[in-house]
């Protein structure tokens, strides 16, 4: 109970010190301050009847503790002006939102962001980080250090900036999201933690911007991926692919949150990428079985997605919906235009596609040459040994 607490409102805590302080390192050090007084006293006193207003206050004066230290120690006390009381916050306010714009600033690469978002926003480890995202401790350690450097001093105020920080936001929650549901590499085809992570802030996200269509899009393109994570693996680990799944293992509420949210995105608010591919998910996700896909309907969704999302990703993708509407000789075709472009052809996905289709023409032993260079690519352990073994069944 009290630890769930601790978890929902320290990035709270933590957006409120430094709206009102900046100092981003200081702060995040006053709130562990803060957390640790609470876990001795709350325990014996019980937790208080605003348990945020408590920590706030209990935070903000370790923090002009540790400002004032800083300038004893610097000999500028008249340099720097620090408030002797405590914040009163205003009844039901949430600085969660500034906190991970203020993590995601654009002067600070896609890897920082998402580092210094876990561990600011999230609440995770140093060491949790660096597990979850394939990284040695001291070089996460330095990357969250780095970034702490950049963003300190940084004003930052809502909603003048969020419009233009959100994509940056949106992004940055997708790439945690995606690489929880499938790592680039490691052992695990999915780090669960890490997928969780993503959807609840995603969730914090769209509490605070309710009418934003491409929040909410993005929030039912997780939970309605996430609904069939109990179906991607068998039980020594092996990737189950779409058509083979056990659909009885999906989620159902999950996938009603999701088709709930991606209704009323794509009704009532500007069309996005984000709400395109989560309507690409809930067809899928409504289902029954495999041969009951709506393929059509995927690829006018495809090839909406492609003014939004200009990518050789999205065309990979629509490949397939092609092959499945009007035959895999077709799909080929579509892939073929990728032919030279190296940010697919690198990866493991375009040999991989590329044997699919050809598996559904027919063509096994293309097939299994395809496979086996893909598995070759591959840099995660799950994906090799399902590109292997499909290479050995021969199968689409």
């Amino acid at each position: 109970m009290i630890e769930q607490i601790w978890r929902d409102l320290t990035p709270q805590v933590l957006g409120a010190l430094v709206r009102r302080y900046g100092h981003f390192e200081s702060c995040e050090d006053a709130v562990q301050g803060a957390l640790l007084a609470a876990a001795t006293q709350w325990p014996e006193q019980g937790v208080p009847d605003e348990p945020k207003t408590w920590l706030i206050r209990v935070a903000s004066r370790r923090l002009i503790d540790i400002l004032r230290n800083e300038e004893a120690r610097r000999h500028r006390e008249d340099a720097v002006r620090v408030p002797d009381v405590a914040p009163d916050p205003a009844a039901g306010s949430d600085d969660s939102l500034t906190l991970l714009f203020l993590c995601c600033h654009p002067t600070l690469p896609t890897a920082s962001q998402i580092a210094l978002t876990l561990r600011a926003v999230g609440g995770l480890t140093t060491t949790e980080i660096a597990a979850a995202l394939l990284t040695p401790d001291a070089t996460m350690g330095q990357r969250i250090s780095r970034a702490k450097q950049k963003v300190r001093g940084t004003p930052f105020r809502l909603p003048a900036e969020y419009a233009e920080r959100l994509a940056a936001v949106l992004q940055v929650l997708y790439l945690i999201f995606n690489e929880g549901y499938t790592g680039t590499a490691g052992e695990r085809l999915s780090r669960v933690e890490l997928a969780q992570e993503a959807i609840r802030l995603t969730r914090m996200l769209h509490a605070i911007l309710p009418d934003d269509g491409e929040v909410a899009g993005l929030l039912a393109l997780m939970v309605l991926t996430d609904a069939r994570r109990a179906a991607r693996t068998t039980a020594d680990g092996l990737l189950v692919p779409l058509d083979d799944q056990d659909r009885g293992l999906w989620d159902q509420k999950a996938i009603g949150e999701g088709v709930e949210l991606i209704t009323w995105a794509m009704s009532t608010t500007e069309l996005g990428p984000y709400q395109l591919q989560a309507a690409i998910a809930a067809v899928h996700s409504e289902a029954k079985t495999a041969a009951d896909t709506d393929w059509r309907q995927i690829l006018g969704l495809y090839t909406l997605l492609e003014r939004h999302l200009d990518g050789p990703v999205v065309t990979l993708n629509r490949a397939v919906a092609v092959a499945k509407v009007h035959g895999p000789a077709a799909g080929l075709a579509l892939l073929d235009t990728l032919r030279d472009d190296d940010r697919v052809t690198r990866s493991h996905r375009y040999p991989a596609v590329r044997a699919h289709l050809l598996a559904l023409q027919g063509d096994a032993d293309a097939a299994k040459e395809l496979y086996l260079a893909a598995a070759k690519l591959a840099t995660n352990t799950s994906e090799q040994r399902y590109l292997r073994n499909r290479a050995a069944r021969g199968a689409a």
